[in-house]
């Protein structure tokens, strides 16, 4: 994959926020500030000194920019689209049902296998409550269910084929990003989507149950004790997948950018 791709990926990764309107929050012509999303950019609880905190992270940095990470990014700046796309309801259910799909594939992993089973009923898990918010959309707005698009096809394919080499390090790489991007800007995602699309309405996909900043850090715990196990090649399967990763839900992030392919 080209430099220029990981960057672009990086972006989408990112979460666009607007000093203007909600318009213009999905506006590349916008004056937009761009925010980091990735678990490794939002985890003030990960152990300092950890795998999290030393070697993931600096594997997302180099695909995050100055203006996404002030302090960290090490990417060049990407040049962003002219043309602003403002979402729909269509897009944002289309986004729904990708992300389940992939949800339900990781949790399909995590509850067949026993060496994952620490990471079974955390209080992460997304698709009961996606589940609702789809049913949602669909009979609050008569939007009909879209298929999975290509990107949640495809990136629910890429864990599944991960699981059957039984490369738990390289899937505990995606597993941490996607669940922890979704905990911190795509929560914002979601409160933009709400001004925008649902009258200030919140999904059940953005609720947790309990304390969310204590829930992160148990699993954070977990997967520092996980990785404490780890051979230094094991460790480097994992870094390694970070780029992967981005694509990954930089691709379920394209349902809300007219579809363009980050690739």
């Amino acid at each position: 994959m080209k430099l220029e791709n990981l960057r672009f990926v990086a972006l989408l990764m990112s979460l666009l926020v607007g000093n203007n309107s909600i318009a213009s929050a999905f506006s590349a012509s916008s004056s937009l500030a761009f925010v980091r999303t990735t678990a490794l950019s939002a985890a003030p609880t990960a152990t300092a000194g950890g795998f999290i905190e030393t070697e993931l992270r600096g594997a997302a940095m180099k695909l995050h920019t100055r203006s996404q990470a002030p302090k960290e990014g090490k990417a060049e700046e990407t040049n962003r689209p002219k043309e602003r796309y403002v979402p729909t309801h269509a897009d944002y259910l289309a986004f729904l049902v990708d992300s389940n799909h992939v949800y339900e594939a990781m949790e399909e992993i995590v509850n067949s296998r026993e060496a994952l089973a620490m990471f079974r009923n955390t209080g992460l898990e997304r698709t009961e409550g996606l589940a609702k918010d789809i049913q949602f959309m669909m009979d609050e707005y008569k939007v009909e269910r879209p298929e999975v698009g290509s990107y949640g096809k495809d990136y629910a394919d890429k864990m599944k084929e991960i699981a059957a080499r039984d490369a738990i390090p390289e899937f505990m790489c995606h597993y941490y990003n996607y669940y922890f991007a979704h905990t911190a800007g795509g929560r914002m995602i979601g409160k933009q989507m709400s001004a925008l699309l649902l009258e200030k309405l919140t999904l059940e996909f953005y609720k947790w149950d309990g304390d969310l900043n204590e829930i992160k850090g148990r699993v954070k715990e977990d997967i520092e004790e996980m990785a404490a196990s780890w051979s230094q090649d094991e460790k480097d399967e994992c870094v390694a997948a970070t780029a992967d990763a981005f694509r990954g839900g930089g691709g379920i992030n394209a349902n809300l950018s007219g579809g363009s392919s980050p690739h």
